[in-house]
């Protein structure tokens, strides 16, 4: 396989560590930690799990993190300043905000001279101290430099700055963040106890990892624990993702480039590898990035491959039983020949010698890349030919906005510079505007591609999954004529996906080979570090600079492990996302921590609590504080909220505890039918938040929602079964007089419009087709229920048909429209339960 340039990530197996088990301690099965996999009392299948036997074995204590620190040359300084080289806990605190704001040395000498900050108790009074002292704190993996030599000229000479790819992932398993997250034992995972049907979901349920722990190569002998005895029993494999990708690194103007190697472990838990803000990935090398002055420009591409590849040798020797230094050769001859066969000329790639990597293997296809950038540059750029672009970008301007996704208020033809999350937000809408306008080949290719985007996305992916992947995959093939016989095709085709569901069974699943978090390493690795450069000669520089920040960081978490902070109550620390660059609320705990208050101590209904998989917050303070029913019915619009309010009363006094209330159906109370009571209070928001995603919704736009009608059937597992499609059109809580009691006195209620579902799928995008429900006189039909019976929000997208109506807009083009698209390509979570 020829090297054609690396982008995304690439897995390689970094060795088997020997541990001998005289103490038998299990990795395996360790629970994620985060918050984003809370336990939910729904009953799921159980599934049986095969571990790998003597695999994962720990003797003894070895080093760990805080013994680093406590072994630094300056460790005896701690034993009367906790903070040295630093005065005090204020001045600690200074040093790294200056360290961290990407101010340059000069604009630090300038705050450091104002006259306020100079009275300050400070040990340091220039940035050239506070770097000097930033230098004295524990470090990390060093950095180091290298010469290279070539034989063809260079604008400038290449240098090669990098550090042990060994330390740094001896750093990560030593990382306190991650000491919970680590996942060492190989299996195999089975839906059933008759082990018909795999599952793949992390790095270890795959068969490369059991295989691996089969064969017992040795590939680097990774040394954590020294112990001149070790025993083949109780091998441990680790395995490291390399993300090497260019990126640019200057503002507006220049040509500037970056192109940082960022190394990672498989065995951390998906969930927080992929996580930007837990600092999973760690820069491992600036690979050269340089410009050649040999006269045929055709040979400048195939002498940078090369060069990489000669770079990324001496990077990963220690990951490798022997190393061949290859040399830049020029050979225009070669070159021709390579590119009859569609190769770029590199002869001695960087695994050549590295035992057990194939590139059938460890290139793993990634979402950003594989799946939203072949969106982007295939599925959309067809549909935008298929319907035009103003028609198609004045759809999109009119759909409704939903808080946490883009509003493409100018269309999406224009579009300039299309991020990973651009490209996901339209994704979610793209199917829904074009259906009726696009010829009907052409959308059932592209909708048979979005399933199957959809389906590889999934955290777990059974053997049941890969026959729906690929037949998804098979229908495309099927349909893709359709594409270049309406003369839309443009771009080239994409054989990657291809490789996916091979790489879900050697490596599981997809979704955690994301790029999106070493994007973001790019961001807090590279690019903020050289807005403290002088902007000429920026590796160096970006090496000191991280250097420097790695310090603080290992110097702050040890600190933070000696002393506790005791000002935060017990009772809330769930509650908190130590991990997070925003903060996140976890309305999970909070109402778990409510549900365990006295009674009394607290107002009823509870603001925040928990339906099954779903957590449900509202506001303390309603936003409407006291209002009358008949000015709530006028405000809103609702002529027949009192006789609803009053149907509903009369169900729950007729009907048993935790009655789940139908929407529709006869309407038994007058209109001037008398209530308990004449007040209620009014929220506009609600926040629902289940284990992966939440989701605010706000005033003015009336958002669509899933909600249960029968006590037998749950969400997600029983799909639409059960449920209906509802629209919130009022959210409120009624006062009652003091001292009265009711029966409701503890929950909110909501008035919803229903939706009526018309006959059955859609044949050519796969999706329902929705009517508002209206009475005989033209009237919506609603009904009153408890907010508990909310249990997903969803997405409903007009139908424009073939030309849309021009006097449609964000406002009204839901209201206004007669049928409705319910979206099931708008969210993950609710594709799989709609696509039932």
């Amino acid at each position: 396989m020829a090297y054609g340039g690396l982008w995304g990530t690439i897995e390689s197996y970094i060795g088997i560590a020997y541990f001998p088990d005289e103490d038998d301690v299990h990795f395996g099965d360790t629970y994620d930690s985060g918050w984003d996999e809370i336990p939910v009392e729904e009953e799921m299948p159980a599934e049986v799990t095969d571990y790998f036997p003597g695999a994962a074995k720990m003797y003894g204590m070895g080093y760990t993190f805080l013994s680093l620190f406590n072994t630094n040359e300056n460790s005896v300084y701690h034993k009367t300043n906790l903070y040295y080289p630093f005065s005090c806990k204020q001045d600690w605190e200074i040093a790294p905000w200056l360290l961290h704001s990407g101010l340059s040395m000069g604009k630090i000498d300038s705050f450091l001279s104002l006259e306020m900050i100079r009275d300050l108790p400070l040990s340091f009074h220039s940035a050239k101290e506070l770097r000097g002292r930033a230098e004295m704190l524990p470090s990390g993996p060093c950095w180091m430099s290298q010469v290279l030599d070539t034989s063809h000229s260079m604008k400038s000479p290449i240098i090669l700055y990098w550090r042990d790819p060994l330390e740094c992932i001896s750093a990560i398993l030593n990382h306190p963040f991650f000491h919970d997250q680590l996942d060492f034992t190989p299996r195999k995972v089975y839906s059933t106890v008759q082990k018909l049907c795999r599952v793949y979901t992390k790095w270890m349920t795959g068969d490369d990892a059991w295989n691996m722990q089969v064969w017992h190569l040795h590939v680097v002998y990774l040394l954590l624990i020294l112990n001149s005895h070790c025993s083949p029993q109780g091998a441990t494999l680790l395995r490291t993702i390399l993300s090497p990708d260019k990126t640019n690194i200057s503002v507006l103007m220049g040509d500037c480039v970056a192109h940082p190697l960022l190394v990672s472990l498989a065995n951390i838990h998906m969930n927080t590898r992929l996580k930007s803000s837990s600092n999973s990935f760690m820069l491992t090398a600036l690979l050269p990035v340089l410009k050649f002055l040999h006269k045929n420009k055709c040979l400048h591409g195939i002498l940078a491959d090369r060069l990489i590849h000669q770079c990324l040798d001496i990077v990963l020797k220690l990951l490798k039983e022997a190393t061949l230094h290859g040399m830049m050769l020029s050979d225009p001859a070669f070159f021709c020949e390579a590119q009859t066969f569609h190769l770029n000329g590199v002869f001695e790639p960087f695994w050549r010698d590295w035992v057990l990597i194939d590139p059938s293997h460890f290139f793993t296809p990634e979402t950003l890349h594989v799946l939203h950038k072949e969106f982007w540059d295939h599925n959309a750029k067809w549909l935008i030919f298929a319907i035009g672009e103003l028609e198609i970008d004045f759809h999109f301007s009119v759909l409704q906005p939903v808080t946490g996704f883009q509003c493409f208020t100018e269309g999406i033809s224009k579009l300039k510079q299309v991020t990973g999350c651009c490209q996901r937000d339209i994704q979610c809408s793209i199917v829904t505007v074009s259906a009726d306008a696009a010829p009907r080949g052409v959308l059932i290719a592209i909708c048979a591609l979005m399933d199957f985007h959809y389906l590889v996305q999934s955290q777990s992916i059974d053997k049941n999954d890969l026959v729906c992947i690929s037949a998804a995959l098979n229908e495309f093939q099927a349909s893709k004529d359709a594409i270049i016989d309406a003369g839309v095709c443009c771009g080239k085709a994409n054989k990657l996906m291809q490789s996916v569901i091979p790489s879900i069974r050697n490596s599981g699943v997809m979704a955690q080979w994301s790029a999106d978090a070493t994007e973001h390493a790019h961001i807090t690795e590279i690019k903020v570090l050289v807005r403290s450069s002088n902007n000429n000669n920026y590796d160096p520089q970006i090496c000191q600079h991280l250097d420097q920040l790695d310090k603080c960081l290992q110097f702050e978490l040890d600190a933070d492990d000696i002393e506790v902070d005791d000002d935060v109550p017990v009772e809330f620390l769930s509650t908190i996302q130590h991990d997070c660059s925003c903060p996140i609320t976890n309305y999970f705990a909070i109402a778990q921590v409510l549900q365990h208050k006295l009674v009394g101590s607290i107002p009823l209904p509870l603001c925040s609590f928990v339906i099954g998989r779903i957590a449900f917050y509202l506001g303390y303070d309603p936003s409407i504080q006291n209002i009358s029913v008949d000015d709530v019915a006028l405000k809103f619009d609702l002529p027949d909220l009192q006789p609803a309010l009053s149907d509903f009363l009369h169900h729950e006094a007729s009907s048993e505890c935790d009655h789940i209330h139908a929407i529709g159906g006869p309407r038994r109370a007058r209109p001037n039918t008398v209530l308990p009571f004449k007040k209620v209070q009014v929220w506009f928001k609600l926040h629902l938040q289940d284990t992966e995603f939440h989701n605010p919704w706000t005033h003015r736009h009336y958002d669509s929602i899933i909600v249960n009608t029968e006590a037998e059937h749950s969400w997600p597992t029983s799909g639409l079964q059960g449920h209906t499609v509802a629209q919130i059109r009022l959210i409120f809580h009624p006062l009652s007089k003091t001292g009265t009691q009711f029966v409701w006195r503890d929950r909110f209620l909501t008035y919803v419009h229903r939706f009526n579902i018309i006959g059955v799928r859609e044949p050519t995008t796969q999706m329902y087709v929705l009517k508002r429900a209206k009475w005989s006189n033209g009237t919506c039909i609603g009904d009153v229920v408890p907010i508990s019976q909310v249990h997903a929000p969803i997405n409903l997208v007009p139908r424009f048909g073939a030309t849309a109506d021009n006097c449609l807009t964000t406002y009204n083009s839901v209201e206004h429209a007669s049928e409705l698209w319910l979206n099931h390509f708008w969210d993950k979570n609710s594709y799989f339960p709609l696509s039932m």
